[in-house]
This record gives C-alpha cells, structure tokens and sequence, in this order.
C-alpha cells in the first residue's frame, strides 16, 4: 500500500492535466488582449501633460542638514490649528508636558515624536520664561535641534481665569458623578482631567 501510493506520488503529471488546471496566479500574455490603438494613441498625447500631484513636501522649505556639533540654541515651531505662537524662534529649552511625563528638550536632542497631555509648556530663553497651557498635541523633535510642538488648543497661562478654572471642574466632576452613559462618562471625564490640569497649574 505504501510503495503503491510512493509511486503515484512520484508520477510525473501529464501535460494534458497540467494545461487543464492552469494556476490562477497565470495572467495571459499581452498580446492575448485585443488592443484598442485609438486608446493608446490618445493616452500618449494626454500622458505628458498631467502633473504628479503635489505632497505636503512640496510646499515646506528643506530642513537644515544636522549640524557636526551641538548648536547653543534649539529653534522652535509652536503652532496651533488657527494661529502660530512661534516661529523658528532660538530659545535655550523647552518643558513640554509629554503624555510620559514633563519632558526638557535642550539642543541636541535625539529624535524623538512625543504626545502631548493637557499640562504646562515652557519656553525657557535666558532669564525670561513664557508658560502656555495646552490641551493636547504632538512634539517633534529632530536631530537637526529644531522642535516643531503642534498643540489643538494652547493659551498664556497668565490669560486664565482661575475662578472659572474652579467652576468648570466643579460643573464636570457633577456631570462625571451623574453620567449615565459611557459617552457621558467621556466627556465628563476629559472635562475633568483638563480642568484639574489647568488648576494644578496655576496653584503650582
């Protein structure tokens, strides 16, 4: 029984069955297609004058190479959906509040992309420190010491109102007590953890 099933193993298939069980990873060949050359032709004049889309690439200035010593200032790009705070502005360090904790970023920093939880960000330049509260975001830090910080919402800690502060988180610990669905629940919750995060702030 084993030398008989060996040897139907072992037979080569006939051509007849190969050709009647083509695999389906076999495309045909070219000229099995019939050709249109009004197409073709068409093609060739239309070809030449479409222009490859344009990428964000195309619209920023190139990156300066990464400097063979470690620069004295970090160059900063804080930037906000509708406003830019700053602008290649050369400040000594940054604080950003990264979602793994209060990160320094100092010239010649390696690469890093951190998420941003609502917290404080410093911007250290000599003797002067200027604090913004942001709400959430991105950091990215490149090699070539430039820090490009995009937050979703950010404001001078110096512009908030502590008293409304208190109010707003005392209006969404109520709804977090009250929520009766996850959604609720959600809102609530990101509620709180802002406004917490703005009072620890301004009592810190």
């Amino acid at each position: 029984m084993l030398r008989r099933a060996t040897a139907l193993l072992t037979r080569p298939a006939s051509s007849s069955l190969r050709a009647a069980r083509a695999f389906s990873t076999e495309v045909a060949e070219a000229g099995d297609a019939p050709a249109n050359p009004a197409f073709n032709e068409a093609w060739k004049k239309v070809v030449p004058h479409i222009e490859p889309p344009k990428t964000p690439l195309s619209f920023m200035k190139p990156r300066p190479a990464v400097p063979s010593s470690i620069p004295t200032k970090l160059t900063v790009n804080f930037v906000l959906p509708y406003a830019s705070e700053l602008s290649a502005k050369e400040v000594d360090m940054v604080i950003i509040p990264a979602s793994t904790g209060q990160m320094g970023v100092l010239p010649g920093h390696v690469a890093t992309i951190a998420e941003l939880k609502p917290g404080i960000l410093s911007v250290h330049e000599g003797n002067d420190v200027t604090k913004y509260f942001v709400s959430s975001g991105f950091a990215f830090i490149h090699a070539n010491s430039y820090a490009d910080i995009i937050a979703v919402e950010a404001v001078p800690i110096d512009r908030v109102d502590a008293s409304l502060v208190q109010k707003g988180l005392a209006e969404f610990t109520q709804k977090l007590n009250s929520a009766s669905t996850d959604l609720e629940k959600a809102e609530a919750q990101i509620g709180v953890d802002v406004h917490s995060a703005l009072n620890a702030a301004l009592t810190g």
